[in-house]
């Protein structure tokens, strides 16, 4: 699975302070929209859900 890259549909048009994000079948890449080349945060499955999660419940 590859999702390539999307963001939220929270974020709008405009790419201010958005991150986005790739779904592979081992990690949940996320990168920021303003500077793409800066690099990329690769996250385990687990730790990615665990973070869906506290910040739905937020």
């Amino acid at each position: 699975m590859d999702t390539g890259w999307f963001k939220s549909t929270h974020s709008g048009a405009v790419n201010e302070n958005c991150v986005e994000v790739r779904l592979t079948d081992t990690a949940a890449c996320v990168r920021d929209t303003k500077n793409r080349t800066a690099g990329t945060l690769s996250l385990h499955p687990t730790t990615w859900a665990a973070f869906l999660t506290t910040t739905k419940n937020a």
